[in-house]
């Protein structure tokens, strides 16, 4: 089973709104998910209501092998927290 860390797309129309979430690779986008890693707000007027992330965890499914998708790397990135190749 390869597990994937992905966005989850929640919210309205014109009001998007992200889930960070660790899933089966094979699971629809707005699927199942194993666990809840944070969230993701573009329309957030500052950088700090933005992102919200549990950083322990998203390190722990890393080390186990978990792959980010494009735009979690990222976001991944931007927060600080290393990405293996």
């Amino acid at each position: 089973m390869a597990v994937r860390l992905r966005l989850k797309r929640l919210g309205r129309r014109h009001q998007v709104f992200f889930r960070l979430g660790v899933m089966d690779s094979r699971s629809p986008r707005d699927g199942r998910v194993i666990e809840e890693l944070g969230w993701y707000d573009p329309k957030a007027k500052t950088p700090e209501k933005q992102v919200s992330l549990k950083r322990e965890r998203i390190e722990h499914w890393l080390s186990a092998g978990a792959l980010p998708t494009e735009t979690v790397c990222q976001l991944l990135k931007r927060q600080g927290i290393a990405v293996p190749k």
